[in-house]
């Protein structure tokens, strides 16, 4: 064989290995990395809720509304690995918590609390409920709402337009106006129709006394 066929065939090998190289350094089509983590680089927050939607979870409540207290109100598990691994980027998340308060002129919403972490989709995270919003020290008149969602805190102009039929009837037809929400749960306030116009129980009307003695028939 001569030195040019020689000197060919080398060059073809070296292409070959600098093309295979080049594979494993870029990526796949799905976007995991040979490092073991997925490329989101170019995301939008947009993308970013739809990669979280499925790790969020509300165990605190069940199928018929009710809450165990001992449950963590939202759970942000670890993502597939079947999604393409973890993020090389982690992505910023917000967890907001609202407090609703029924009144006798329709329903109130408030935030009371909103949390702010960095996930890749890796660790487990478990957000309770804050203070005087779990099922033991809701009223009759306070419901919450609460969400996961990602990027930044939302804007007035995110925020649902109207919550009141939604909480009055428990229905959890919250309409966010953005496309950052992962995932939201309502559990609206117990006995709307109930409540004064401070929030607050209607007081129950005093009992009538009998104009006769309790030993008569």
């Amino acid at each position: 064989m001569s030195t040019t066929h020689v000197a060919h065939g080398s060059l073809i090998s070296l292409a070959a290995s600098l093309a295979l190289l080049t594979a494993g350094c870029s990526g796949t089509a799905d976007g995991a990395e040979a490092g073991g983590c997925r490329e989101n680089g170019g995301w939008s927050a947009r993308d970013e809720a739809r990669w979280l939607r499925p790790s969020v979870s509300f165990p605190a409540a069940t199928a018929d509304g009710s809450t165990a207290d001992e449950a963590a109100a939202v759970v942000i598990r670890p993502s597939d690995t079947d999604d393409g691994g973890p993020l090389c980027q982690p992505v910023t998340v917000q967890v907001e918590f609202w407090e609703l308060t029924a009144t006798a002129s329709g329903t109130d919403m408030t935030s009371a609390l909103r949390y702010q972490l960095a996930t890749d989709g890796t660790e487990d995270r478990d957000i309770g409920f804050p203070p005087g919003l779990s099922a033991g020290e809701r009223g009759a008149c306070t419901g919450v709402l609460m969400a996961a969602y990602a990027g930044a805190r939302l804007s007035e102009a995110e925020l649902p337009e109207e919550i009141g039929r939604s909480a009055s009837t428990g229905s959890g037809d919250v309409r966010f106006r953005t496309d950052r929400i992962a995932r939201h749960r309502l559990l609206p306030p117990s006995d709307p129709e109930a409540c004064d116009a401070d929030g607050e129980p209607t007081a129950s009307p005093p009992a009538t006394p009998m104009p006769w003695g309790s030993n008569h028939p």
